[in-house]
């Protein structure tokens, strides 16, 4: 990590999950002039992976006339807690004529942003979720020192958003709260201060297919991450009267698919791994057996610098990515008992070919060759003379 970068904190939300809904954040303003009322729906994440601060404060300020009714709508997983320390501001900023509503989810940092509002809604059947920021980090230990520290000052000022919004809870047990990960019913939001009144339920998607993230939170809900898994129902469309022709399955030539991997493998060093990705990849399209090479090359080199290059078969063939592997090499180097050592060198088929070395000089092979030299010149001269 850089030493002059911001580190970002986020939720776990980890890598993109792609929404199914094109429009799910949008600002507009409805209503005449003397009953207008301006609508933001923050529907997915927050952050760079979905509405930034910035572009969340710049589409409000094309809109705001300063005196309008503020609505701002969250069914949010949460994202970079810095953005959503930023929205809050900007909530706050807007005085008596914001209110926040919870449609179905505030969790993370979308738990921060809401509670900027000066009056929050929560539907009946929505959640509310804070735990401790999270990140992810590399570099050397002074990096990581500074992470540390740069965690623990952004816990304080988590603690202080949901303070501003409930001044008379109890900051021990907020703080418990948030160290434990806590899910909120709308009624117990609402007992703490963190929302001000419980509203009606709404049928709302959650987070519009986004659920996988979720799990990777510690106490999400079974029923929540339910909900979030159900596929968004399609608008149906009208039958032609003359349906065309399904277009035809197209054909795979599983030979040539089998001997690509063959061959690949062969020029990668790893032929051990052909009947593994066979398996695994079930020869069903060229881009899935390519894919599929390309994970086992990764496979191959973590678990040789790993020093446990048995386990790549059994790895490849049960089709785990690169992370998978690396969680399960960490866990076998520590359960040993032997503790582990970090080996940054690179995988063996990547080594340097070793450097020919000079014939270091055999001093009693010259001293025997140079007395035979020295003896048979003295026996020739001998028999001249006579």
């Amino acid at each position: 990590m850089s030493k002059h970068t911001r580190p970002h904190i986020y939720n776990k939300a980890g890598q993109r999950v792609p929404v199914q809904d094109k429009s799910w954040y949008t600002v507009q303003a409805s209503g005449d002039a003397e009953q207008r009322t301006i609508e933001v729906f923050v529907y997915g994440e927050i952050g760079y992976w979905g509405v930034t601060a910035n572009q969340f404060v710049q589409d409000l300020r094309a809109v705001d006339d300063g005196v309008s009714p503020v609505i701002v709508a969250f069914n949010s997983i949460g994202g970079d807690l810095f953005d959503g320390l930023a929205i809050h501001n900007a909530l706050s900023r807007l005085g008596e004529r914001c209110t926040g509503r919870i449609d179905a989810l505030a969790a993370s940092a979308a738990s921060v942003a809401v509670c900027g509002a000066h009056k929050v809604v929560i539907a009946s059947n929505a959640m509310y979720m804070i735990h401790n920021p999270w990140t992810y980090a590399s570099g050397d230990a002074d990096d990581l020192r500074k992470v540390a520290d740069a965690l623990d000052q952004t816990l304080e000022a988590i603690i202080a958003a949901y303070k501003s919004k409930a001044p008379n809870i109890d900051e021990a047990e907020l703080r418990r709260m948030v160290d434990e990960e806590t899910w909120l019913t709308a009624n117990e939001a609402v007992a703490l201060g963190l929302a001000d009144e419980v509203g009606e339920g709404v049928t709302v998607k959650a987070c519009l297919g986004q659920g996988a993230v979720l799990q990777r939170y510690q106490h999400a809900p079974a029923e929540l991450l339910a909900q979030l898994d159900e596929a968004l129902e399609p608008t149906p469309e009208p039958e032609p009267h003359d349906p065309p022709a399904p277009a035809p399955a197209p054909v795979v030539d599983s030979a040539k698919l089998a001997l690509l991997i063959t061959q690949r493998c062969a020029e990668s060093g790893i032929s051990n791994l052909v009947a593994p990705l066979l398996s695994s990849t079930k020869l069903e399209s060229e881009e899935i057996v390519q894919a599929g090479l390309t994970r086992a090359k990764v496979v191959h080199d973590l678990c040789v610098a790993a020093r446990l290059p048995e386990f790549s078969a059994e790895f490849v063939a049960a089709g785990l990515d690169e992370p998978a592997v690396r969680a399960r090499l960490f866990d076998k180097i520590v359960s040993s008992g032997n503790g582990f050592e970090i080996d940054n060198s690179l995988p063996l088929n990547h080594d340097p070919a070793p450097k020919v070395q000079a014939k270091q000089p055999d001093a009693p092979s010259i001293w025997a060759a140079r007395q035979s030299a020295h003896g048979g010149s003295s026996k020739s001269a001998k028999g001249a003379r006579a």
